[in-house]
């Protein structure tokens, strides 16, 4: 039950991002970071951690799971490192996911030959 909760879940979420790029004149980079900041705004008031034991991967895995992330690391940062946590808490939660990305894209950018749009 829990795969089809969090498939159903993380499939609620990118349904509700497409129709926001087909219905408005939002760029999808404007989305992305709508939805990293509002993963931020949720984690802020408690409520995302509650969505997440809900839902599972279904709600950690989408870019709003990325924010909630950001704001994990900034938190627990902020707590044993005072205002300088501010600055580096984001980084060191997210470095392995950030990483990952960038080793597997350039992997896939390798292996496919990608090609610019004309």
């Amino acid at each position: 039950m829990d795969y089809i909760i969090a498939f159903l879940v993380g499939g609620a979420i990118c349904a509700l991002v497409q129709i926001l790029m087909d219905k408005t004149k939002l760029m999808p980079g404007r989305i992305m970071v709508m939805l990293v900041c509002s993963g931020v705004v949720l984690g802020a008031f408690g409520i995302y951690d509650k969505f997440v034991d809900f839902a599972g991967a279904g709600a950690s895995v989408p870019l709003l799971g990325f924010g909630n992330v950001l704001w994990t690391g900034v938190k627990e940062a902020i707590h044993s490192d005072g205002l300088l946590g501010t600055f580096m808490g984001g980084f060191t939660a997210s470095a392995v996911g950030i990483s990952a990305a960038l080793i597997f894209g350039y992997l896939a950018s390798l292996i496919f030959k990608p090609k610019m749009k004309k």
